[in-house]
């Protein structure tokens, strides 16, 4: 998908880029029974205190309810591909043979007028769902289940895609986007292709406001603080850290220092760590 620039008018605007939305339906209105209101809480919890820092304000959005488990078998036409403010990715929604829609992760080459299967013996096409006991080794792949029936849980971001490693006594190797490869269950199930908007990447905010409207607020270096909010805080102008290394507001230790004390139980399904060498 391309990227569209402007004219250098104000100086946000000089390297201010938006997606060109190619495909995408600009005049469709959300599918109103596949929508649902999204609270937003601005980082506080239920006692009003912020728990999550730099939450707050930005636009108003609907929530678009997105088809993970693929459970529907059967062949549905795209009717359309959607913008979605919750998540990098476009969305396709799809009509079933008896009428039902639904929305899914828009693939790389999915459009409107486009057939996507779900079952075991779907063809190897983009946007086709099947379990990855079906897919050939090599295929690259996305919207990638952990527990069978649970839903896709990895892989679902803008212009990501895993491949598919090796097959063997019912578990696959698949390599995910990080570099990371993972042991899961050939039962699982996983969508054919890339996901969509590939470009996502390259588009350039410009300004500090489109941050705000995506809900965002400002972060505060702890070093500009006082001592009594930030252990950074503090002293007669630019000041060092003045203590071993840095620190969260908290005193936990920051930027790179590992902290896990108990292993991760999920350390087993890891064969090659994303920061392996």
């Amino acid at each position: 998908m391309a990227i569209k620039t402007y004219k250098p008018t104000t100086p946000s605007r000089r390297h201010m880029t938006v997606s060109a939305f190619e495909g995408i339906d600009k005049k469709a209105k959300p599918e109103r029974a596949l929508t649902e209101v999204l609270k937003k809480n601005a980082g506080r919890n239920s006692y009003g205190r912020i728990t999550v820092r730099h939450h707050g304000g930005g636009n108003k959005q609907k929530y678009r309810v997105i088809d993970f488990k693929r459970d529907k078998e059967g062949d549905a036409t795209v009717i359309n591909l959607q913008y979605d403010p919750n998540r990098s990715a476009n969305i396709a929604l799809v009509e079933y043979a008896d009428g039902e829609r639904r929305y899914i992760l828009a693939p790389v080459g999915l459009k409107a007028g486009s057939v996507v299967t779900t079952g075991e013996h779907a063809d190897i096409l983009p946007g086709n769902c099947l379990p990855i006991a079906n897919i050939p080794v090599g295929e690259m792949i996305h919207n990638i289940e952990l527990y069978p029936g649970k839903g896709a849980q990895l892989v679902r971001a803008a212009g990501v895609a895993g491949q598919l490693m090796a097959k063997e006594n019912g578990i696959a190797q698949v390599r995910l986007p990080s570099g990371e490869v993972r042991y899961i269950r050939e039962n699982c199930k996983a969508t054919v292709g890339t996901v969509g908007n590939t470009d996502h990447a390259n588009i350039q905010l410009g300004k500090a406001g489109r941050k705000r409207h995506m809900g965002w607020r400002p972060t505060v270096r702890g070093s500009v603080m006082n001592p009594n909010d930030h252990p950074h805080g503090g002293g007669e102008g630019k000041s060092p850290v003045g203590r071993p290394g840095p620190v969260t507001p908290w005193g936990k230790p920051a930027l790179g220092h590992k902290t896990r004390k108990t292993k991760n139980r999920t350390e087993k399904f890891i064969v090659k760590h994303r920061n392996s060498k």
